[in-house]
């Protein structure tokens, strides 16, 4: 396919600097460039519980299953397997959408719609956040679900569920993951107050609202595959 008279780029501009050659700032260029070596991070990571899961017959079939031991849901004493993983996952989606609003919101330099949304994304973010903590309580807490006997249940050198690598691969796992979503929960409330402030209509453009968008969509993208290869797998 041809590529638009207008849209077309001499050899000149091209090659001669100053611009960028994938007509796009060089602030987005390096987020991709991070995103990439960041996937690669989880990949390995996702590839070593593989690894240590099904490596060993033994140790597979004595590792845990998940919906045996993430079935609890707040406020309730019933017995549901992975609800509550579900819902944090629909939480992360969901805010996934809010941010994809605020950045077309900021295409249309719609101020009031940026600020809406991104709202919306930073409580996603931080309800989302919460639960994790929840979850990690409990699933230190044990199958007697009293936390004062943390250490006899879930810690990096002993685990009551199975193998030692099972809570190892959890702490680490979505530990690192909610690191990455605290870590956007504040990017996305410096931009926010950036936007109230007009920041971003002062400078006739919102991208700053795309690039902690690239971002904060490969969060949510990385927790699918986390949910689907600790949970589901």
């Amino acid at each position: 396919m041809s590529t638009p008279a207008s849209k077309q780029i001499d050899s000149a501009t091209l090659w001669g600097g100053k611009v960028s050659p994938f007509s796009m700032g060089y602030g987005k260029i390096m987020m991709w460039f991070f995103l990439v070596s960041d996937a690669l991070t989880f990949g390995g990571l996702l590839t070593s519980l593989g690894f240590a899961k099904f490596a060993n017959p033994e140790t597979a079939a004595e590792w845990p299953a998940a919906e045996k031991i993430f079935t609890h849901f707040p406020f309730t004493h019933e017995h549901l397997p992975l609800l509550y993983v579900a819902l944090m996952t629909f939480i992360l989606i969901v805010s996934s959408v809010t941010m994809v609003l605020a950045v077309e919101a900021g295409h249309r330099m719609d101020k009031k719609g940026v600020v809406k949304w991104l709202a919306f994304t930073v409580v996603g973010g931080i309800v989302f956040l919460g639960s994790q903590v929840w979850e990690w309580k409990t699933f230190i807490a044990g199958p007697d679900g009293d936390i004062s006997t943390w250490a006899d249940n879930a810690t990096l050198a002993y685990n009551s569920y199975g193998p030692v690598q099972y809570a190892d691969y959890f702490f680490f796992i979505t530990g690192f993951h909610g690191f990455h979503v605290l870590t956007g929960v504040i990017f996305n409330i410096v931009i926010l107050i950036n936007a109230m402030n007009g920041t971003y209509e002062r400078r006739g453009h919102y991208e700053m609202v795309e690039k902690v968008g690239l971002y904060w969509h490969f969060i949510d993208l990385v927790w699918v595959f986390v949910f689907t290869f600790y949970y589901l797998v």
